[in-house]
């Protein structure tokens, strides 16, 4: 029996917007608030001479994330799961509490990012719209059944491109920025390393990887099919779908980075601005330089991108502990059927909304994330990579010889950054 078939007739606009999905949702919540506002550091800092790094995370993202979305429509489980059956529990639940911690910094940050850029927009208090967005989000997730919030998360990434629009709305040298795209010149020192290090870890972040491979398990079971791996033949159309919607959403999620980059290093730093902490305050930047409507469309794409990462932030943290702890995990569940799994989701955000309270610098947040992300994510790609590889979990769809190769490069990549952030971070502190 193959149940992954689909109808193949229809508008071939209709057809793609039917492929996409998991991929593309994650792939666009990688550009959040906190991306931005590195993406905005890395392009005023250092003007064009960081655009190449947007092309070298391409192919291992889409390697990593096909990765992670195989594994989880194969074996009908999500990560957390996979990794429970080849290493002793205390190591998932030590990673996973990283992730958890790492993905509540990363909340707080976006959220306070969205509180600010709204009072910019139109006044009034940021905590209060920070209250707002962080209530809204949780009760979406808690309330409204998968199938009916996916459309939503889907719709949200149409605001990424606010940050393609306002490219068009400054002067851009193109053919400078194209060169300084393939051959950069930049003086390389410790600041241009550690720059670089930042971009490859706000691209490729673990709870990516655990979002998208749940995100195929829910998909899986609200379609009311099986895991690949329990199929005697078939299967191939859905693993041919996976590889169109995460290599689109992978591809728009570097697109709008190289906007970003462009965007910062055209405005910012061709006039002298250099030095930028959030993604508000680079939108504050451009508006005496770049004009009102550039600052209004960067300053609504960060409320935009945060309304679609939080619930990614918080809801693959749920995922993984309720996976590593035998808990029922899905978004599709009523709350009282779930309980655990959607205390999860609401503890980190508002955990994350009363971070800003506390008078921490978001800048600090984003750093503990970063330097967490990095820890988390070389050894979760490793394990990654063995599951793909096995063939007792993996079955008939264990990954050819090219996505193993092109994820372990990925790995390797990751970890000689990890490395180099954790050096960084050691010397200054």
């Amino acid at each position: 029996m193959n149940d992954s078939k689909r109808p193949a007739s229809g508008k071939p606009q209709m057809v793609l917007l039917r492929l996409l999905g998991p991929g593309l949702v994650t792939g666009a919540a990688d550009d959040d608030p906190s991306g931005i506002a590195t993406y905005s550091q890395a392009g005023a800092q250092f003007g064009y001479a960081l655009l190449w790094t947007v092309f070298l995370t391409i192919p291992f993202m889409i390697a990593i994330q096909l990765v992670s979305a195989q594994i989880g429509r194969v074996t009908g489980k999500g990560l957390a799961a996979n990794v429970m059956q080849m290493t002793p529990r205390w190591l998932v639940v030590a990673l996973v509490s990283l992730l958890v911690a790492a993905n509540t910094f990363n909340i707080a940050a976006d959220i306070a990012a969205m509180g600010e850029a709204l009072s910019l927009v139109i006044g009034g208090l940021s905590h209060e719209h920070a209250l707002i967005f962080a209530a809204t989000s949780t009760l979406l997730q808690v309330f409204v059944p998968y199938h009916r919030y996916a459309p939503v998360l889907k719709l949200l990434t149409l605001t990424l491109f606010a940050y393609v629009a306002t490219a068009f709305t400054v002067e851009i040298p193109w053919s400078t920025a194209l060169l300084a795209s393939v051959w950069p010149r930049a003086h390389v020192n410790a600041d241009y390393l550690l720059m670089v290090v930042a971009v490859l870890g706000t691209t490729i972040s673990p709870y990516l990887f655990f979002w998208q491979a749940s995100q195929e398990v829910e998909e899986m079971k609200g379609k009311a099919r099986r895991p690949l791996r329990e199929l005697s033949r078939g299967g191939d159309p859905e693993l041919d779908r996976i590889k169109i919607d995460t290599t689109v959403g992978m591809i728009l999620s570097n697109t709008i980075a190289f906007f970003i980059i462009l965007t910062t290093a055209s405005v910012l730093n061709a006039n002298g601005v250099t030095n930028i902490d959030s993604a508000t305050e680079a939108a504050e930047a451009l508006r005496p330089l770049a004009g009102d409507f550039t600052f209004a469309l960067f300053a609504l794409g960060i409320i935009g991108t945060g309304l679609l990462a939080i619930p990614v932030l918080a809801g693959s943290a749920a995922y993984a502990v309720s996976e590593a702890f035998g808990w029922r995990a899905t978004l599709e569940a009523k709350a009282p059927d779930a309980v655990q799994f959607y205390s999860i989701i609401a503890a980190a955000t508002v955990i994350g909304f009363a971070l800003g309270f506390t008078g921490i610098d978001p800048i600090h947040m984003l750093v503990w994330s970063a330097v967490l992300n990095g820890i988390v994510a070389v050894p979760i790609m490793a394990m990654m990579m063995a599951i793909v590889s096995n063939e007792r979990l993996m079955g008939r769809f264990k990954a050819r010889s090219w996505l193993v190769a092109l994820g372990w490069m990925g790995t390797a990549v990751m970890a000689v950054a990890v490395v180099a952030l954790l050096w960084s971070s050691a010397g200054n502190s």
